[in-house]
């Protein structure tokens, strides 16, 4: 019998390394340890065997069985890994590997959109002399709306619908305003940043608005700063973004972070100040809320409002291209069809 237990170890060292899949794996274990297997049939005889020998041999076919077990295990793991190694090399591409893609008949699908704009405000403001900061998406209640003169209970927090962690301190942050203070936190006046980012709002989806969207904050602070400063350096981006002169207004808004506030719309561009869906039917398009730093929100960063002041505008990065290349819906720009991508390659 024990001769019979080595001879179907010595069989299943030499047979496990041949199996090449997990399907082939699960026949192979059956074969050797299930209940119609190899090692239970060996077992059964153990009921012709004497008290010694059954113990000699129990103990024995419990090592066999231990080392097919570790075997199998280890086996396993290996096809798995060359399963997944064997996928991989087949379906990997090397996105920037033009040549290969051309050889197989593809086209590169461009840079989005999305991507491409924020460059170019990037570029602008780099060129202006603005720093590039950045700065988190899930978001403390300070950052997010207290230190930005919206404390608990504040009427404005009902503006913006929030998507709140479990805890209800932390959140996915409604605005790139956060980056406000985080900013002020790490720079001495005078200074000039921009901060793009993604943000968060529980909104109901149509053709202007989205649930997850992009914005790009910007602020100013040093002394003397006043709102045609402002004023020079919205007309200025929006001038080098549309590669012409944009027509503008300027009409007051209300924002708890700036005092006085503004919203700047410029006319649309997909119909000509005419009225569209994107629009709303009344020939603009509310390009981003600006306004002067309120001291309540200088003092938050660390800053002293009585020696220095400042404007901060916060832009809706994805209406912004949806001008730009005139887009109708915003919905185009969130759905992850590379079809859509690749119309902007000439951009």
């Amino acid at each position: 019998m024990l001769d019979k237990l080595q001879e179907v170890l010595k069989e299943f060292e030499n047979s496990v390394s041949s199996v090449k899949s997990l399907p082939e794996m699960a026949q192979f274990k059956a074969e050797y340890l299930g209940k119609k297997g190899k090692l239970k049939a060996l077992m059964s005889g153990m009921r012709d065997l004497s008290v010694e020998e059954k113990k000699t041999f129990g103990a024995k076919a419990n090592e066999v069985k231990q080392a097919m077990e570790l075997a199998l295990e280890k086996r396993s793991q290996q096809v798995e890994l060359e399963e997944i190694n064997a996928k991989l090399e087949k379906n990997w591409q090397d996105i920037t590997w033009t040549d290969r893609i051309k050889d197989k008949g593809q086209q590169s699908a461009g840079l989005h959109p999305l991507t491409q704009v924020m460059r170019d405000l990037e570029d602008i403001f780099l060129s202006m002399g603005f720093d590039i900061l950045d700065g988190p998406h899930i978001e403390n209640e300070y950052y997010n709306f207290e230190a930005l003169n919206v404390p608990a209970n504040h009427p404005a927090r009902d503006m913006q619908d929030t998507f709140w962690f479990t805890d209800m301190k932390h959140l996915l942050r409604t605005q790139t305003s956060n980056i406000q203070i985080r900013g002020m936190e790490q720079k001495d006046p005078p200074f000039k940043f921009v901060a793009p980012g993604k943000v968060f709002r529980c909104e109901s989806l149509d053709a202007s608005h989205e649930a997850a969207f992009h914005q790009f904050e910007g602020m100013m602070g040093g002394k003397d700063i006043s709102v045609s400063h402002m004023i020079h350096f919205l007309r200025t981006l929006l001038r080098e973004i549309f590669k012409k002169e944009i027509k503008v207004r300027l009409r007051p808004g209300y924002f708890p972070f700036v005092e006085p506030g503004f919203e700047l719309d410029y006319e649309c561009l997909l119909c000509g100040g005419k009225g569209c869906s994107v629009c709303k039917q009344v020939g603009w398009v509310e390009a981003l809320g600006c306004g002067m730093v309120h001291p309540t929100v200088l003092k938050a960063g660390g800053i002293d409002a009585k020696k220095w002041n400042g404007f901060a505008f916060g832009l809706g990065v994805d209406r912004l291209v949806m001008m730009r290349y005139h887009i109708d819906d915003v919905r185009h720009l969130h759905h992850g069809d590379l079809r859509f991508s690749e119309q902007f390659r000439a951009y």
